[in-house]
């Protein structure tokens, strides 16, 4: 008889991959106290169909931490819970523009966080091609030549919002690359980690230097962390974390009726919003795997 009762109480832990649209009512994706944000909104799913019951007990944990404005496409946060996950149940506790669409049985001391071994950035900039053009001729090719100074080991304390808890501000950035599409600038970045603000402060820079607000000797200058620049960072609204990548011994089983409630969402209901739907077009067209 005890048998039957621990086992009945077994409990396990998953990965998921969610997505959400970053609306001005949600103050970025992790809890903070009388504010709305995307993770109480993930935890409030969770507990109305039974999945958790006590949140300090459920172990949750965010991969990655995204900011007011910030939207994503292959998020992911790992999650003790009581049952097996049918997606679709706890998508119908959610608001339409926030959705899970794949899952996998992780171990117990599976992290999120620290067990990703890259994240994928997309940044759409949000003025077309056609308006920047207008304002100021963009040399393109400099700005490739950015992108490509980037990759590597770097510190990036210039490019990044300036944070005292932050043990170190060296990262190494796999690839930056720039491209155009439907007549917009599409921005990527990969790396294990990211600072606050980095891609925003990043595209900034990339932009000014492009219209020639900016020579490139200033640009390299912002490679010296001896020195101190001030200048604010792009707009968010342009910035979705596209995915996040694990080990290959970690297998997510993607729900379809759950990824084309995405898809409809984004691709029809967000039609009104221009720039956001430019963004989420990418869905047909962009395979970040």
């Amino acid at each position: 008889m005890i048998i039957k009762n621990e086992k009945a109480m077994k409990k396990y832990r998953y990965l998921f991959k969610i997505y959400y649209i970053g609306k001005s009512k949600y103050y970025g994706s992790q809890r903070q106290p009388n504010f709305l944000t995307i993770e109480e909104e993930f935890l409030r799913a969770l507990r109305r169909r039974g999945y958790i019951t006590d949140i300090g007990d459920s172990g949750f944990e965010l991969a990655s931490r995204t900011d007011r404005f910030v939207s994503a496409r292959g998020a992911c946060f790992t999650c003790i819970i009581e049952k097996n996950p049918i997606l679709m149940e706890i998508n119908s506790a959610l608001p339409k523009e926030l959705g899970v669409w794949a899952y996998s049985k992780v171990p117990l001391e599976f992290s999120s966080r620290y067990n990703a071994i890259s994240r994928h950035y997309l940044y759409l900039y949000p003025k077309s091609l056609h308006n920047l053009q207008n304002q100021n001729s963009l040399n393109l090719d400099l700005m490739q030549k950015a992108c490509r100074k980037l990759e590597g080991r770097h510190n990036f304390i210039n490019f990044s919002k300036r944070v005292k808890k932050e043990k170190t501000t060296i990262r190494d950035l796999e690839s930056v690359q720039l491209s155009i599409k439907n007549d917009f600038l599409i921005f990527q970045f990969k790396s294990r980690a990211f600072l606050r603000q980095q891609i925003r402060r990043i595209v900034k820079k990339i932009i000014e230097l492009g219209s020639g607000e900016i020579e490139y000797e200033d640009f390299l200058e912002l490679f010296d962390p001896s020195k101190f620049f001030s200048y604010e960072p792009s707009n968010p609204r342009g910035l979705i974390l596209w995915d996040i990548k694990y080990n290959q011994n970690i297998s997510l089983t993607e729900d379809p009726k759950s990824k084309m409630r995405m898809e409809y969402f984004f691709l029809q209901k967000e039609k009104r919003f221009n720039f956001k739907y430019q963004l989420f077009r990418l869905l047909q067209h962009h395979d970040s795997s």
